[in-house]
């Protein structure tokens, strides 16, 4: 697997295509945080933390009926995008966010622009 965060999303994504209300994902601390973000947002229920050492996993409870309509991996392996304060946009007119790798951490688009923060867009959730 080249791209973690990729496949966190299509996890998440094949997981709601087939109903499934868990998902259960190899833990990173930067999965952890987007997830951690999934949840404030309101778009998967409940992120936990399971196992020891080399087993640690995320089990991710999803929302039904399915809160999460798309997502979108921005900043490839092999295309890094990045964005100043000034031109982070709105996503899907304001019904989604964008998740951003910031000096202070990772952050929606709104606070990022709220506290005039740029970086690297991961991904877009709608």
């Amino acid at each position: 697997m080249t791209d973690p965060i990729a496949d966190m999303l299509n996890r998440i994504r094949n997981a709601q295509a087939v109903s499934k209300e868990i998902v259960d994902i190899p833990f990173s601390n930067l999965k952890y945080e987007i997830a951690k973000i999934l949840e404030k947002q309101g778009f998967v229920d409940k992120v936990e933390k399971k196992g020891r050492k080399s087993r640690k996993a995320l089990e991710i409870t999803l929302k039904y009926p399915a809160a999460i309509s798309g997502l979108r991996r921005i900043s490839k392996l092999g295309q890094r995008i990045y964005t100043s304060s000034k031109e982070i946009k709105q996503t899907r007119g304001g019904y989604g966010i964008s998740i951003i790798s910031t000096p202070k951490g990772l952050m929606t688009n709104k606070e990022a622009k709220k506290k005039k923060l740029g970086g690297e867009i991961i991904c877009e959730i709608w």
